[in-house]
């Protein structure tokens, strides 16, 4: 999808989420239409129509796509999504409704690229979409904030080795640098350490973490915790949501013994490649979702098209 800002382009760079699968290129038959201010914007599939539900019975992760068409409408309370001429609903049975137009095309696309098959567990934007929605934990602004702050005592980069040494100077050397940026870029100190324990996070630091977090709406803090909790490191996040690093770079910094052990002793080809690219889905997603809900500017004109 092309981006009308510079800053849009830059972090579908970042998130990898321009990239096209040269496989869906191939599978997808349909081009999207849409009109100036982007009222409505269609896009054409191959399955036939069928009244669309929710997200399908719950616990499923696949069915049959029942839809031809999906496209985008203005409402009251937001931008819509509608399969065929019916709209979008959440698992709760609330209208699916997000809060500007850039958020509205990416989950359109989202249902648009499935192909026969609806896979529900490849719809990261759409599932963050619904928890902003439905709010299932019912959890308010704080409590959001304050999951997202405590990931620090369990930080992925903080915890390090005392042996073999090759690891730990891997560990000093790929992480030391993320850990002195963000102390710097927040002025605050967060450090490392060998116990298993972990490092003592000063009452300082959670406190400047949070006041940072709370300049975020609450639709963004779920993205900022489902980032947090796939990488295991609110310093990543951190990095990822200022863009000092890309999704490609923060994934590998989360699995860095993950890949060390990988490469001393070998891997299961299937399994490492089918996590690696998983978790960097969900990690661009959640990256893309942040920034888009943190955008109050709306796309004015775009095309969903391969």
């Amino acid at each position: 999808m092309e981006s009308s800002s510079g800053s849009e382009r830059d972090w579908c760079r970042a998130t990898g989420l321009g990239r096209k699968d040269p496989g869906q290129r191939k599978a997808r038959q349909g081009r999207a239409s849409g009109s100036p201010g982007f009222k409505s914007g269609q896009c054409s599939g191959s399955a036939r129509s069928r009244s669309p539900q929710a997200l399908g019975p719950r616990g499923s992760t696949e069915r049959k796509r029942f839809y031809q068409n999906v496209s985008i409408t203005q409402g009251e309370g937001g931008f819509e999504i509608n399969l065929d001429h019916r709209k979008l609903k959440t698992p709760q049975a609330k209208l699916f409704t997000v809060p500007n137009e850039a958020l509205a095309i990416a989950v359109a696309t989202e249902w648009d690229s499935q192909q026969d098959t609806i896979k529900f567990y490849t719809m990261h934007l759409t599932t963050l979409c619904n928890t902003s929605l439905d709010n299932p934990t019912q959890r308010n602004k704080d409590q959001l904030i304050q999951a997202a702050v405590k990931f620090l005592d369990t930080d992925t980069l903080c915890y390090r080795v005392e042996e073999p040494e090759t690891l730990v100077e891997l560990q000093k050397n790929e992480w030391d640098p993320i850990i002195e940026w963000a102390e710097k870029r927040y002025g605050v100190k967060i450090g490392s350490s060998t116990s298993i324990m972990g490092p003592s996070i000063p009452a300082q630091t959670q406190e400047v973490l949070t006041s940072h977090l709370a300049s975020y709406n609450m639709w963004a803090l779920q993205g900022i915790e489902f980032v947090v909790a796939q990488l295991k490191s609110m310093v990543l996040t951190l990095g990822l949501i200022d863009l000092h690093l890309t999704v490609e770079q923060a994934v590998l910094l989360s699995r860095l013994e993950e890949e060390y052990q990988i490469q001393k002793w070998g891997n299961i080809e299937w399994a490492h490649d089918y996590e690696l690219q998983e978790l960097r889905a969900r990690t661009a997603a959640g990256t893309l979702f942040i920034h888009l809900c943190s955008e109050s500017s709306t796309v004015k004109h775009k095309l969903l098209q391969e």
